[in-house]
């Protein structure tokens, strides 16, 4: 990236990880970057108020860790010089697809099993530590600023929630929005006098409940997470991992409206439905350190920026705030970090940024892959409303067939996961070897279940012991903090 400056000012809209990714890539180019947020963020190493889902499991998928470190050079040891666990994504992570066990492989994608505080601690540190970044924290972001015929946005109106002072007119050469799902550009722009922009929205009705234990035996083998993925036959699932603080934490979900409860009784209950009994029996030796929180999550959501013929210079928008990725794919952290390079790709020309040509390149290189992708995943639930084209059946029939091979083979699992994780592209698993390699190992496993064996990779449901009782069992539930992000 060239050094050149392109402007005296940036403002980010947003101080959560979004918005701190911006930041980083912007202060290469702007004498100043200011991060503007409701939140106090300096200095904070817990949950926010102002960010719900700091409460739950947030994924890092292996190519965000990569663009992370791109842009953090050392981050990633320093956050596992903090206690945060770690391993491989396919050869540590137990994962269960219709109850049965894709075998483990080495792949050399790193996981970054870190809470989502202590994930977004570091990366803050990081990015306050840059000569150019100061913070405007506790204020409400009102609008914005515009040139007298609309066609540049000049800056942004704030007003501090401490009651100190009225509203106040922040210049900007340039506005990165950051807010996440509940932007307000797409009203902004139209008060402006630009079209609408065209949302894509998927209902899915997720749910998911969050609670961390301390572990009194250790269920893992090596292990560092046991994740069973719903499918259209049980649309519930979970992620049981160890992350910092010597903790495990588990977020537990179900889709369409099959939603789990935040009572601990019930939470043990769900749990012990699932297709796999290995976390419920973990949780036979597991001591709860706080109550069950929940999130409803209950449509996907994509702005389509790019398709507009018109759009006001100095404004940008990445993140959330642009495409909302269904949560259990754990997509959005790392589309925020591919999407800042995508931005410091169109700060090398010494040029304020042109938003046509950000907006196409993070549609096409960003969004386009894994919206596909889960797509396709989502539309395998028979209650969710979508068109099933023959691409997309195409997609899943061919999903399931790796799947399957992944139970019987190592190397299908690792480049599953590659292609999961962002590593590879989807048309990596499209070579003529790996091909031969899936439909051999499905017509094996065939052969094998016929034969008796199918055992290989599947967990058979055993009886398990009633949950002890814990000392949150008697707490009132915590259903009151179901957050909405419509």
């Amino acid at each position: 990236m060239s050094g050149d400056k392109t402007g005296t000012r940036a403002v980010v809209l947003g101080g959560s990880i979004a918005g701190l990714f911006a930041a980083r890539v912007l202060a290469d180019a702007y004498d100043d970057v200011l991060i503007v947020d409701r939140d106090v963020l300096v200095g904070v190493e817990g949950p926010r108020k102002h960010c719900p889902q700091s409460r739950h499991i947030n994924g890092l998928l292996a190519r965000g860790q990569l663009a992370m470190e791109e842009m953090y050079p050392g981050i990633t040891e320093e956050i596992f010089a903090d206690g945060v666990p770690t391993g491989d994504l396919a050869g540590h992570v137990r994962w269960y697809f219709n109850g049965r066990r894709l075998k483990p492989e080495v792949a050399g994608l790193t996981c970054v099993a870190a809470s989502r505080p202590m994930l977004e601690k570091h990366i803050r540190r990081r990015t306050a530590a840059l000569p150019a970044v100061s913070f405007r924290e506790q204020h409400d972001i009102l609008g914005l600023v515009t040139t007298p015929d609309r066609g540049r946005v000049t800056g942004v109106r704030v007003q501090s929630l401490l009651g100190e002072g009225g509203e106040e007119v922040i210049e900007a050469d340039l506005v990165v929005d950051a807010t996440g799902r509940g932007s307000r550009t797409p009203v902004w722009l139209e008060e402006l006098g630009y079209p609408r922009v065209v949302e894509e929205r998927k209902k899915i009705g997720l749910a998911y409940v969050t609670q961390h234990y301390r572990l009194l035996a250790d269920p893992y083998d090596g292990d560092l997470s046991i994740n069973p993925v719903a499918s259209p036959a049980l649309p519930r699932g979970a992620i049981f991992t160890k992350t910092d603080g010597d903790r495990v934490e588990l977020t537990t979900y179900g889709l369409l409206g099959d939603h789990p409860p935040t009572d601990q009784e019930g939470l043990y209950a769900w749990v012990k439905s699932l297709a796999v009994p290995d976390i419920h029996d973990a949780l036979q030796h597991a001591v709860p350190l706080d109550e069950p929180v929940a999130f409803r999550f209950p449509t996907t959501l994509r702005r389509r920026y790019e398709d507009l013929d018109r759009f006001p210079l100095g404004l940008l928008v990445t993140g959330d705030a642009v495409t909302t990725f269904n949560p259990v794919y754990a997509q959005g952290m790392t589309a925020a970090a591919l999407g800042a390079l995508t931005l410091r790709d169109h700060l090398h020309t010494g040029a304020a940024p042109i938003p046509a040509q950000y907006f196409r390149d993070l549609a096409t290189e960003v969004i386009d892959p894994p919206w596909e992708m889960t797509n396709a995943v989502d539309l395998t639930f028979p209650g969710v409303q979508g068109e099933r084209t023959r691409q997309v059946k195409a997609a899943q029939t061919f999903l399931k067939l790796v799947q399957t091979a992944a139970v019987h083979d190592g190397k299908v699992t690792a480049a599953y996961m590659r292609g999961a994780g962002l590593v590879d592209k989807p048309d990596a698993m499209m070579r003529p070897a790996f091909l031969a390699r899936v439909l051999w190992n499905v017509v094996r496993g065939a052969i094998t279940d016929r034969l008796g064996g199918g055992a290989e990779g599947a967990s058979a449901r055993r009886p398990v012991a009633t949950a002890p009782p814990s000392p949150q069992a008697s707490s009132p539930s915590r259903g009151d903090e179901l957050v909405s992000t419509n």
